[in-house]
């Protein structure tokens, strides 16, 4: 089995730099962060945390690509949503998301978020547009927590498709799964 250079895609680098600004920002050196991981359980080493911070600008000095588990502890011991971790600090501009490409900030930021669909069908009318809408608002929530409703956007689309499944008597043998 040979090994190439590990090559850190558009949101590794979001990490790395969003890794490196929460933890300086919070007054951490890169073995405070170590110490403060390895409480939690997830030990990794000053080493592997600097070099999980150079997947951003410094790849020649060697990068080490975060996993799943990684994340999350980094997440909760930074003290911030996962998604602070995987997108950009600001909605200004593209931001690139792997596996979509190039997507407006504000977009990418509120489908993370589960606000809304990173796209419609081309051509996809208004009130196809709502129904889609309020199906995604309910995949994009667990069972036990309320979807959201919090936009006036959300709203409308409940209301709309849950008056239209109501006046054809169900959902039609649609189902959001």
């Amino acid at each position: 089995m040979t090994t190439g250079r590990i090559e850190v895609g558009p949101t590794g680098r979001t990490v790395a730099a969003n890794v490196k600004r929460l933890r300086e920002s919070q007054g951490l050196t890169l073995r405070g962060l170590s110490a403060a991981l390895k409480e939690r359980g997830r030990p990794l080493s000053a080493d592997a945390v600097n070099k999980i911070e150079n997947g951003a600008a410094a790849p020649e000095r060697g990068v080490r690509r975060v996993d799943v588990d990684d994340l999350m502890a980094l997440a909760v011991v930074l003290d911030v949503p996962v998604i602070t971790l995987l997108l950009p600090e600001s909605v200004r501009g593209p931001v690139e998301l792997t596996g979509e490409g190039e997507v407006n900030g504000t977009l990418a930021w509120r489908w993370a978020q589960g606000r809304v669909p990173l796209k419609y069908p081309e051509g996809a009318d208004e009130g196809t547009r709502r129904k889609l809408l309020a199906m995604y608002l309910m995949k994009a929530t667990p069972d036990g927590v309320g979807w959201d409703q919090t936009t006036q956007e959300g709203q409308r689309a409940a209301l709309e498709v849950f008056k239209a499944w109501s006046d054809e008597g169900g959902t039609d043998g649609q189902s959001v799964d």
